[in-house]
């Protein structure tokens, strides 16, 4: 059995941040993931899309913002369970917790750290009959390599940020971009909706709102998008892919099943601490809720910031916490406490 002071569920960038700020009170983390590496949805889903909210990085790559994150908590040691699945939460009779994965390895420790961002997931599809035919042969549900599309025709669909970011981008990359949204009305961040229709007036992407696409045509590679336009009607639109950009449907998995208080899709904690009404049981990032609540890394790093200051009290009851902010000591890059 792996024994530590904090089991972090998920090694995403908020879980891995969290490695930092327990690494500062001098807490031992063990992170386990269902990947098969660290990142998260960053490292597996679009290790090249661009993050514009971190702070001091205008613009970082995603896959960037992990490494990086990895050569912060390596002075720490943490140590890591992956290719794993959390399935089972049991608390002993000292307080402690026992996790035990999919394929039975086991982690005890007195604080648990759930940072498993929208839990398992998988992409929402839009309702075309014959899109299962395409898939990887020109359908592509997530953006992981921008390079895949040089100099080709690009269909994306969808309204939210993630849609508009990759308009943006790809904008630089294709031979042709089209966004087609169902609306005239985005969802996205107001500064990518002004940077979206820029683009269309300079004729650098095609804008089609008030459409859907509703059909794909080709002989085994995607050739076609059939579009249906509330005023043209049916048209065609030649393409090398298509990109529907619906987001994502999460699912807690087993989670669901520990006693947890669950609220629309996600783990209510106490805002004070991020603690969730287990007492021990801390929820960080994406898949916590709580009113006022904003899905970003940004976020989830305070929030794993004062996990911490409250888990460092668990883990040393009769030790007093005395941490005010921190410095580099220019030895082997340590970053201590002063």
């Amino acid at each position: 059995m792996i024994k530590t002071d904090i089991a972090i569920i998920g090694a995403g960038p908020v879980g891995l941040f969290a490695v930092f700020e327990a690494g500062l009170l001098k807490m031992r983390c063990h992170l386990i993931d269902v990947l098969a590496t660290p990142g998260g949805q960053l490292a597996e889903i679009y290790p090249k899309k661009p993050i514009y909210d971190i702070p001091g990085y205008p613009s970082v790559l995603a896959h960037e913002l992990v490494d990086n994150l990895m050569r912060q908590i390596a002075p720490f040691n943490p140590s890591f369970t992956l290719g794993e699945r959390a399935e089972k939460l049991e608390r002993l009779e000292d307080g402690s917790f026992v996790l035990t994965t999919h394929k039975g390895t086991q982690i005890n420790a007195p604080v648990v750290a759930i940072a498993a961002g929208l839990g398992s997931f998988e992409p929402r599809k839009p309702p075309i009959s014959n899109i299962a035919d395409f898939e990887d042969r020109g359908v592509e549900y997530i953006v992981k390599d921008p390079e895949r599309y040089r100099n080709k025709r690009v269909v994306i669909a969808g309204g939210g940020d993630s849609a508009l970011d990759w308009t943006i981008y790809l904008s630089n990359v294709v031979k042709e971009l089209y966004l087609v949204h169902r609306r005239t009305e985005f969802r996205g961040a107001p500064d990518s909706v002004e940077k979206v229709m820029y683009l269309a007036q300079q004729k650098r992407i095609t804008l089609i709102t008030q459409a859907q696409v509703i059909g794909l045509q080709g002989n085994g590679q995607l050739d076609e998008v059939v579009i249906e336009h509330d005023e043209r009607g049916e048209f065609s639109l030649a393409t090398d892919h298509f990109v529907p950009l619906f987001g994502l449907t999460p699912k807690l998995g087993p989670l669901e099943e520990w006693g947890l208080d669950i609220d629309k899709n996600g783990i209510n904690v106490n805002t004070f601490d991020y603690q969730t009404n287990i007492p021990g049981v801390f929820a960080i990032g994406d898949i916590n809720y709580y009113p006022g609540k904003l899905k970003l890394i940004l976020c989830g790093f305070h929030e794993a910031t004062l996990m911490c200051q409250s888990a460092f009290k668990i883990v040393n009851p009769d030790k007093k916490l005395s941490f005010k902010y921190t410095t580099v000591t220019g030895v082997n890059g340590f970053v201590e406490k002063v």
